[in-house]
């Protein structure tokens, strides 16, 4: 073999760790943009590092404070120590452990063992570490934007496999793809949050309605950082009839929840001006959502009459909406009226039923948004069911309390928005 020449099992050693080190990144990058849950992220990258990169790994994160988010062995059998996720000690801004420097920003430092640490995290943190064996340790900070988003421990136990420069360098990379993902999910946890203040801040109080018991509950989507469009409202009128309307605005954006609350402020206004049937104003509403508007809606309106301790009814009309589910003081159920005519917005002109449907004493009527009865990848008609079946095992319970079993039942994370509203005749 001539002189400098490579001997060709060291370059086939060399070809197989560039693969290796190729395959994780893709790994890295395929799990990073699946989802948008910083702790989910933190998580799914700790077990990509375990064992491809060290024998066992610990992330933190930065936010409101420093949380340890997920600790990974490579043998599945050793359970970290108790306690060993959540919460951390704050970080001293003047300490040269290197836990904190790696919290400041420094780094990727391979971090010094020999060093007492001189803080509660460092100690804290020196606790795992002899808790699941450190031979050699690498600490990468999560930065983005300037701004430190969480850290990575990476801890090799083995004393004949220590940290190479070429080790740092791919750390150095996964670390920067990780924080451009958490600065991505920050983002969106800060749109989300303001979206979902902006839907409740729109969502109306609930009148008294002397011996009539009404509850509503709205509940956000958990997957995707818009907001939708569903709304619940009631009020009465000059006459004195409680209306009650729940509705659904298409789209899952800012701009479906302001459309939401002009449809809702224009059917107050219409039903507040013209003493007409529920039909009569769903039509009217329906001419100006289809001026004001490009998006299309559905939505259940009525008006409970009755004399006060009389036979009590709900005048109501439905606009393309899920039928509201009537529940009997014995547990039956019934959905009404599954037909419902066209939705508001398509440019139809369409002629709108009013139904009327009689109330007995002891019943709760519920309406509802179709985040409550369908889940992906399953038949409505599994979801109406079920319903029916939650719905008749709460019978007896107030308004408010029905709504809150039904909610407890949607799946998590919830794939849309649910709002429930729901009265109940004593």
């Amino acid at each position: 073999m001539a002189d400098g020449a490579l001997d060709p099992g060291e370059a086939q050693e060399g070809l197989e760790r560039t693969l290796a080190d190729l395959r994780l990144m893709a790994d890295v990058s395929a799990a990073l943009v699946s989802s948008l849950d910083a702790g989910d992220v933190l998580g799914r990258l700790a077990r990509l590092a375990v064992p491809a990169l060290a024998d066992w790994c610990a992330a933190y994160l930065v936010a409101d404070g420093v949380s340890r988010v997920a600790v990974v062995h490579r043998d599945p059998d050793v359970e970290p120590p108790s306690g060993a996720e959540g919460p951390m000690p704050s970080p001293d801004p003047l300490s040269e452990n290197p836990v904190e420097r790696v919290l400041a920003g420094d780094g990727p430092l391979l971090a010094d063992q020999g060093s007492a640490p001189t803080s509660d995290l460092a100690r804290a943190h020196r606790e795992l570490t002899d808790a699941l064996g450190l031979h050699t340790e690498v600490l990468v900070p999560l930065q983005a934007r300037r701004r430190v988003l969480g850290a990575l421990s990476l801890v090799r136990s083995a004393p004949d496999r220590p940290f190479t420069d070429d080790d740092l360098h791919l750390v150095g990379d996964i670390a920067h793809h990780a924080a451009l993902a958490l600065d991505n999910a920050r983002l969106y946890a800060a749109q989300r949050d303001a979206a979902q203040r902006l839907q409740r801040a729109l969502l109306p109080e609930l009148p008294s309605l002397g011996r009539l018991q009404l509850a509503a509950r709205y509940a956000p989507a958990q997957e995707g950082a818009e907001v939708g469009g569903d709304w619940y409202d009631a009020f009465v009128l000059t006459d004195g009839a409680p209306t009650l309307t729940v509705g659904d605005v298409s789209g899952h954006d800012l701009t479906a929840a302001v459309q939401m609350s002009r449809l809702q402020s224009m059917l107050r206004t219409l039903a507040w001006e013209h003493r007409e049937p529920p039909s009569a104003i769903m039509r009217r509403l329906d001419g100006l959502l289809q001026y004001y508007s490009e998006h299309t809606a559905t939505a259940v309106y009525g008006r409970l009459e009755g004399a006060d301790g009389g036979p009590l009814v709900f005048r109501w009309t439905n606009a393309g909406h899920y039928p509201p589910l009537l529940i009997a003081g014995d547990g039956t159920t019934r959905f009404l009226d599954e037909d419902g005519d066209v939705l508001l917005g398509t440019g139809a002109d369409p002629e709108r039923r009013d139904i009327v449907t009689e109330l007995p004493r002891g019943s709760t009527l519920l309406i509802y948004t179709d985040g409550l009865v369908e889940r992906r990848g399953e038949d409505v008609d599994r979801g109406m069911v079920r319903l029916r079946q939650q719905a008749a095992q709460a019978a007896g319970e107030p308004p408010g309390a029905l709504c809150d079993g039904l909610l407890e039942h949607t799946p998590e994370p919830a794939e849309d928005d649910v709002v429930l509203l729901a009265v109940r005749v004593p």
